[in-house]
């Protein structure tokens, strides 16, 4: 377990998550055939290429996915009791095969549960395409915020 009880996040932390992820074509594959996403736009080579992308663009409910799964060591491993929402999710750029994939959490808000046994984490999560070797280059390609409900620190009564 590397997660975090609700007790050591911090309002105003920002995490720079070390796991990264280059996203292939048969990830993007197998995620459309999972979800029966028949979208060309993902699909179809010969489509995506009169479109203004000019290439099939990775199905943004993977990045979504996979932006989540890169948080999950350094914030809720092992630590959470359940997600509680995603919201305000926008893909500012699109995500093409071959694109590495690295994220950054913020905490942006948390609050004990009413009964106090728990927490409730809010986390803005941005997903990048690293560009190079200075991160100020890489391109946003999906944000949201995390909404989760963790657990606290075993304590003695």
């Amino acid at each position: 377990m590397t997660g975090r009880h609700y007790e050591e996040f911090e309002r105003g932390e920002t995490i720079d998550h070390a796991t990264r992820r280059t996203i292939s074509e048969s990830d993007n594959q197998r995620f459309c055939d999972l979800t029966m996403n028949g979208q060309p736009l993902h699909l179809d080579a010969a489509f995506a290429a009169e479109t203004t992308f000019g290439e099939r663009i990775v199905n943004g409910l993977y990045t979504l996915s996979l932006a989540v799964a890169l948080t999950i060591p350094e914030t809720t491993d092992g630590t959470i009791v359940a997600n509680l929402g995603y919201d305000a999710v926008e893909h500012p750029n699109p995500v093409f095969h071959g694109d590495t994939i690295r994220a950054r959490s913020t905490v942006t808000d948390k609050r004990e549960t009413s009964d106090g046994d728990r927490g409730v984490v809010t986390m803005h999560v941005e997903a990048f395409a690293i560009e190079g070797d200075d991160p100020a280059d890489d391109r946003l390609v999906c944000e949201f915020d995390r909404t989760v409900l963790s657990k606290k620190r075993a304590t003695s009564k």
